[in-house]
């Protein structure tokens, strides 16, 4: 399949190492006849096209195909399968050969496996990147088989390991969609490392200056790390040895992206992240023994060194909603300095890093319910079609929770929610009817209301009532996506029923004043009385909120006021002009253009960077739906698009900039007799400049002082701040992120 490529000398070199390491991968899940049905497949669709074509330069397709493929196996540990629907779903879709090619020589299954995998493909073809739009139609191909989930992570890895070779945009949007969406369904489904690699190369990205900074001083210091890990380990080995068990131990620093979040969180410097790095004693040992040994393991290490209570994470006991087991401890190491200890057995080892696909190798270890809810809770945001696009995404990503909480029902059994769930949430989880009519709970034996966030270790009794319904404020007490969904659902069907009653008390109140309910009275009363959405205005009738008086009371009015309105001059359409002098004739698509060809958008200047014209800039879309235009390196784009990267879109100014936008500057200087009186001479007579705001402080003999003026373009400003910083006595001129 490779003899008829046209690869350059390179890239077919490239192409057959690949190939032969897929073949000794799969050597014993491969039928006999697999790679000839998969030649055969190859050389129809090389009939209609170039197999060869690249993805990006020095990467081809083909390539990426194997790539994908060694991935499922190697890395991800599923069969033959997914290895064989990895190789050709994509030289299936760009080739437009039938589906039914695959099923008649594969099977059912492939075939249906690549079909969903086409479709994903083929979103990405012609879209570049998961948007809003298509969102909805990704995650139903998603949902059907968890094999297609595992594919298309494979697929993004691969992709984000030869992102270099992309163009510099579209290394930003695909770091940026595999950051925000598919790192974190890596972790639901149990891939670490796969979780850990996407979120570092998204970061390297993204965010490439911080991510080379943590880098550079994570190499400075490798050196004097190594050798702490040894002299921790050392010891350790020594009594590990002695108690006769099969063990292997391993040193690991913590991921540059996981570095980040943590000094991002705890505002601390990199030399006093006391979780550093963390080392993991692996056991060999029989499944039905393991827990014990792992019990063995940690009286040993705790022996030895001091441990922190508070930090015992025991997720043995209790495994983690997608399998997760492993006993974590954190202990005080030489020149009290603290180490994360992590302790579990080859099989859990095997789970952390494969996921739910390495539990399909032990028998007696239930997982497949676990996926099938998390499955069915997607499917069930899928049903929503009240979501906006936005809305619809964030109640996707609470589905991909990774922390979570675990109470009790009455009886004992044991349920998992995500972590700050509440009474409301619980009673959801149970079912709809409960979550509908509660009214609080007793956790632990003390009654608590329905807001109440639960803890790990509750015991939770719901309490409910008969006249208990749904309430609008209960959306603010809901934190998972299961809730919102069914919640929105109750309370749509409550708004419906009672608008249903407004209109029928409606239309009898007009039938008793001689008139018929039709679209322009009903438009003309919500405008009256301030409506935009009919649901609301029939619900406030139904509810007696809008009295009959007051209806008949607008109804007249608008009468005496048609009957008193004096006839208007006819004239044509060529003749008419209307023209107020005092609205500025400023145009938001002649400032601004906004990628994917969107017009006619309405946008703000964002407050937290002010951009003004001539910066470097980014749209952002907000959850209400708006845009706020940033600033490129503005103090929230990192954590923008780490979490909401599907929301950014590109933007550029247009036109001379002769808008004016605020901009903050900060100056510093001797609080020297008249150098204020220069600075705002300065400022006054520059006639592109308008002076709107000055904030002074003096301070032992210098001064700090804010001056917010209104400026058209960045070339302004720079002339500007070279003006001000060339008066005697100023130090600086720093321009502000904020007014």
């Amino acid at each position: 399949m490779i003899a008829q490529t046209k690869l350059s000398p390179d890239e077919r070199l490239q192409l057959i190492r690949v190939y032969r390491t897929l073949l000794r991968s799969t050597s014993e899940i491969r039928e006999a006849d697999d790679i000839q049905k998969i030649k055969h497949i190859f050389a129809l669709a090389a009939q209609t096209t170039d197999l060869t074509r690249n993805k990006a330069p020095e990467f081809s397709s083909l390539r990426h195909s194997f790539e994908v493929a060694q991935i499922t196996v190697a890395e991800v540990g599923l069969g033959r399968i997914a290895a064989i629907s990895a190789i050709l779903y994509e030289t299936v879709q760009v080739s437009g050969l039938d589906n039914s090619i695959v099923r008649s020589n594969f099977g059912a299954q492939i075939g249906s496996i690549c079909e969903g995998l086409a479709k994903v493909c083929e979103l990405y073809h012609k879209h570049g990147s998961v948007d809003n739009d298509n969102f909805r139609k990704l995650l139903f191909t998603f949902a059907q088989d968890v094999r297609v989930i595992l594919v298309i992570l494979a697929d993004r890895l691969n992709l984000m390991r030869h992102l270099k070779l992309f163009a510099e945009e579209d290394q930003k949007a695909i770091g940026a969609e595999v950051g925000y969406l598919y790192a974190p369904m890596a972790h639901r489904m149990g891939l670490y490392g796969m979780k850990s690699e996407m979120e570092d190369l998204s970061m390297k990205f993204t965010n490439r200056e911080v991510y080379l900074d943590i880098a550079r001083q994570l190499n400075e210091t490798k050196r004097s790390r190594d050798a702490y890990i040894e002299s921790f380990i050392k010891p350790l080995r020594q009594i590990l040895d002695q108690s006769g068990l099969k063990y292997e131990i391993k040193g690991r620093t913590k991921t540059i992206s996981s570095i980040y979040h943590k000094i991002q969180k705890s505002h601390a410097s990199i030399e006093n992240i006391y979780d550093l790095f963390a080392i993991r004693i692996i056991i060999d040992c029989d499944q039905k023994n393991e827990k014990a040994e792992c019990w063995r393991v940690y009286s040993i290490v705790t022996d030895l060194y001091q441990p922190n209570p508070v930090r015992l994470k025991d997720w043995i006991s209790v495994p983690k909603g997608n399998g997760y087991e492993s006993l974590h401890i954190t202990v005080l190491g030489p020149q009290q300095r603290w180490v994360e200890v992590q302790i579990r057995s080859q099989r859990m080892d095997e789970v952390a890093e494969k996921g739910f696909c390495a539990h399909w190798k032990y028998k007696g270890i239930k997982t497949e319910e676990n996926m099938e809810k998390w499955l069915a809770n997607i499917r069930e945001v899928l049903e929503n079609p009240e979501l906006t696009g936005v809305d619809f995404i964030d109640d996707f990503k609470l589905n991909l929770y990774d922390k979570e909480v675990f109470v009790f029902t009455p009886k004992g059994d044991l349920r998992r929610l995500a972590k700050g769930a509440t009474v409301l949430d619980f009673a959801f989880d149970i079912h709809t009817n409960v979550g509908s009519k509660c009214v609080g709970a007793i956790v632990n034996g003390r009654n608590v209301p329905i807001r109440y966030v639960l803890q790990n270790g509750d015991q939770v009794e719901i309490l409910t009532s008969s006249h208990q319904e749904p309430k609008a404020d209960w959306m603010l007490i809901a934190t998972t996506a299961h809730t919102k969904t069914k919640l929105r659902k109750l309370l749509n069907e409550q708004k419906f029923k009672q608008s249903e009653i407004g209109r029928e008390m409606l239309e009898r109140r007009l039938k008793n004043w001689k008139m018929e309910l039709n679209d322009t009275i009903l438009h003309l009363l919500m405008k009256a009385f301030g409506y935009k959405d009919i649901h609301d205005f029939l619900c406030d009738i139904g509810n007696d909120k809008i009295g009959a008086q007051d209806i008949k009371d607008m109804l007249v009015e608008n009468e005496e006021k048609r009957d008193n309105v004096e006839p208007i001059a006819k004239v044509s359409a060529s003749e008419y002009k209307y023209k107020d002098d005092s609205v500025e004739d400023v145009s938001p698509s002649s400032v601004l253009v906004l990628d994917r060809s969107l017009t006619n958008i309405g946008f703000v200047l964002s407050k937290c960077c002010n951009p003004i014209f001539g910066d470097p800039v980014f749209a952002f879309v907000s959850a209400t739906g708006g845009v706020k235009i940033h600033r490129v390196g503005c103090p929230n784009e990192g954590e923008m698009r780490r979490r909401f990267g599907y929301r950014i879109i590109e933007a550029r100014w247009n036109g001379t900039g002769g808008t004016l936008m605020p901009v903050t500057l900060r100056i510093t200087g001797t609080d020297d007799l008249g150098i204020l009186t220069n600075i705002s001479q300065v400022l006054t007579k520059d006639t592109s400049v308008k002076l709107r705001n000055i904030t002074v402080n003096s301070t032992e003999g210098g001064f700090e002082g804010d001056v917010t003026v209104m400026i058209s373009n960045t070339d302004i400003l720079t002339g500007l701040i070279k003006k001000v910083k060339n008066i005697k006595g100023v130090y600086s001129v720093t321009r502000l992120e904020k007014k």
